[in-house]
């Protein structure tokens, strides 16, 4: 039985979808029929499946990773954060105004929960079900409204994410330049720029200790801190000797103590609240400019991982850096970061600390950066072992370049098991606390955590929030946060407890069944009126939306109209598909004339989203390889590094696609690669059509 972290519901689904597909081995993706309605339950496995070894990890693709509660690394992820879309009274255009959904997570100042210990994954059944069976009762594309592809290619089976550096993703910034990481240098500064007390050297120290702090910055000391005699100094010096350790080993911390009547400087490793402390004071420059932006190139960690690994080593909280989108976890990623008055002497210094971190392109300025500024992200994507032809390639390819693709909101927007987030989410917006509450709390089929199985049972059969508190070794996962509310403010007062979670987590369910019901209409109108501007239809003027007449319609292209998100703020297309939005909200027992929540937080404003996004900078071709494990993508740091770059073969065992393109902010790349390929990307068709890599 695999060992993995899942959840059922709530915002921690997503890092269930990707520890479930590392465990389960490399997913191969199937080919999809041409037959735009039919049903993906009735596909058959491919014939092109190769036989590979489960050891190789694979992970479903997700264009961006959705924020997550600080951790610490070591620690096992206990609650993830969802993405969600900022309340307000005014409808935004998703992929215009604001870019990214997400928003930033609440720094807590309350150390983190321990580590937890990690135990088996638990089915309804007991241990006796198999991965794939726990999976059957997850969400497939056709239950939150993914049915139609806007090509009519044959589709093509390959792997995707064989290995994370299969995909690369690169910031765009808001000046529209790729960021990429080039150089590790240090800015040289005047010298009144360079007047940051910090020691660049320490005399007092010998060779030997210095090897020592060395080996304990990395986890090599045995002893776990290291101890330095300090004679007959004075406190002066001692002090100096304390910033000299802690500025040139970043992680360590220093104390003094008496022992045997002699004094010592201890060092060891900062943890828990002495590493989440305020930053410590020094005097910065005048005329340097407030934070240093850099750029950050990571491998196999989302954003907000980084940033807690980087804070904790720095001795900040991770709320003084800031950034404009967050990273895929199963990939390299390259991004800017800007940090609060923190030196780039100091992040320099982290590169011989870190594995799979490159921390360059230095510079000072005056602002931090901004969620939601950046212009998009460029993806390098490597589908490894892919069956089609060149022509099947090239067709599905120029559709790409061309047509572009249905912008869904991609399956990890909703969750993965039989309670899916939309669900909470028409609950809230119901204002049917009880339903809200049951759904969170009560048993379900699938797969979870030995605890959280124990939990819903102990909850099932006593209702008793504490009783049920007490199965949990994490409390602050959403069940957790739920039960600990309901425990202080009682069952009868749910929209309190209910509180306690985390804001974005509470509107990621809204948000989800916003998306549902989008998905669910574009469906419709593609079905409806193909791919063509038709009267009725919705475009943006200024921001504001405007009702295509059928004259207008004949000169308007398809990639400038727009479906509402459904909100009090928004209006919507007039023709036979839009009138189904008041249909499907009441048949959800809501009213589309009033969204507005007496919970201000849920009042819904609705917004406007592209029905199709044409990629930019779209390239491609097919290469050979031998080896599933040689690298096939060259990046940042090689190139840094001088290391070779990849020789393709003329003739070789496996065929690959590598494919390069931009995407605006808010889209996914998932739903990209779907349409090249043709394929259901949800994680229970993948288990169904691919049980045999499971044994």
């Amino acid at each position: 039985m695999f060992r993995a972290a899942l959840r059922l519901t709530g915002p921690d689904w997503t890092r269930a979808v990707t520890h479930c597909l590392h465990l389960a081995g490399r997913w191969h993706i199937h080919n999809q029929s041409t037959n735009l309605t039919r049903s993906y339950s009735n596909q058959k496995t491919s014939p092109a499946l190769r036989q590979f070894s489960s050891r190789d990890r694979f992970a479903s693709m997700e264009d961006k990773e959705l924020l997550t509660e600080p951790i610490h690394i070591g620690e096992k992820r206990a609650c993830p954060e969802e993405d969600s879309e900022p309340a307000a009274k005014r409808a935004r255009v998703q992929d215009e105004a604001n870019g990214s959904h997400v928003t930033k997570t609440k720094e807590e100042d309350e150390e983190l929960e321990a580590d937890e210990e990690e135990e088996p994954l638990v089915g309804e059944d007991g241990e006796g079900e198999s991965f794939a069976d726990m999976m059957k009762h997850g969400l497939s594309e056709v239950d939150v409204g993914i049915h139609k592809f806007v090509s009519d290619h044959k589709g093509f089976s390959g792997i995707l994410k064989e290995r994370y550096s299969d995909f690369v993703v690169h910031e765009i910034s808001k000046e529209g330049r790729i960021v990429r990481l080039d150089d590790l240098s240090v800015p040289v500064e005047t010298e009144e720029a360079s007047v940051e007390v910090e020691p660049t050297d320490c005399q007092a120290l010998t060779e030997e200790q210095k090897q020592q702090l060395a080996d304990l910055q990395l986890f090599k000391n045995k002893e776990g801190n290291v101890a330095i005699e300090v004679k007959n100094d004075s406190k002066e010096k001692r002090t100096l000797l304390h910033k000299a350790v802690k500025t040139l080993y970043p992680g360590l911390e220093t104390k003094t103590e008496e022992r045997e009547g002699k004094k010592f400087i201890v060092a060891y490793h900062a943890a828990g609240k002495k590493a989440l402390a305020a930053p410590r004071k020094h005097s910065w420059p005048k005329n340097r400019g407030s934070f240093c932006h850099f750029v950050l190139y990571k491998e196999n960690k989302d954003t907000m991982d980084a940033i807690n690994v980087l804070s904790k080593f720095l001795r900040v909280r991770p709320n003084v850096f800031s950034y404009m989108g967050t990273k895929d976890k199963r990939a390299i990623t390259v991004q800017e970061i800007a940090v609060l008055k923190i030196s780039a002497e100091r992040l320099a210094h982290l590169n011989k600390c870190l594995m799979n971190f490159k921390l360059g392109n230095f510079s000072y300025k005056k602002h931090p950066l901004k969620l939601g500024e950046l212009q998009g992200n460029h993806f390098t994507v490597v589908l490894r072992n892919i069956s089609g032809s060149d022509e099947q390639v090239e067709q599905a390819m120029m559709s790409l370049r061309v047509t572009g693709f249905i912008n869904y909101y991609g399956m990890q927007r909703f969750g993965t098991t039989a309670v899916p987030t939309h669900q909470v989410g028409r609950a809230i917006l119901q204002n049917n606390w009880t339903e809200v509450m049951d759904l969170i709390l009560k048993p379900r089929p699938g797969a979870e955590k030995g605890y959280l199985v124990k939990c819903r049972e102990e909850w099932a059969q006593t209702q008793d929030p504490e009783a049920a508190l007490k199965k949990l070794p994490v409390k602050r996962c959403v069940e957790g946060q739920l039960l600990r509310g309901l425990s202080k403010y009682g069952k009868k007062n749910i929209i309190t407890a209910f509180g306690l979670i985390p804001r974005n987590n509470r509107l990621m369910y809204i948000h989800s069944y916003q998306s549902f019901v989008w998905n669910t209409m574009v469906s419709r109108r593609v079905e409806a009126y193909g791919l063509k501007a038709v009267e009725g239809d919705l475009i943006l003027r200024g921001g504001t939306a405007h009702v295509l007449t059928a004259e207008e319609a004949e000169n308007q292209s398809i990639h400038d109209v727009v479906m509402p998100l459904p909100g009090f703020d928004v209006i919507y297309p007039t023709h036979e598909v839009g009138k189904g939005y008041r249909d499907l909200l009441t048949a959800d027992n809501l009213d589309i004339d009033n969204l507005r929540h007496k919970v201000r937080d849920y009042s819904l404003a609705g917004a406007y989203r592209r029905i199709l996004i044409r990629p930019s900078d779209v390239s491609w071709e097919v290469i050979q390889y031998d080896d599933p494990k040689v690298p096939l993508i060259y990046t940042d740091v090689e190139k840094l590094e001088n290391k070779p770059v990849p020789v393709y073969l003329k003739e070789g065992k496996y065929r690959a696609l590598k494919m390069e393109f931009s995407l605006p902010p808010s889209t996914y790349a998932t739903m990209a690669i779907r349409e090249v390929l043709k394929m259901d990307t949800s994680i229970k068709n993948q288990t169904q059509l691919n049980t045999v890599w499971l044994n």
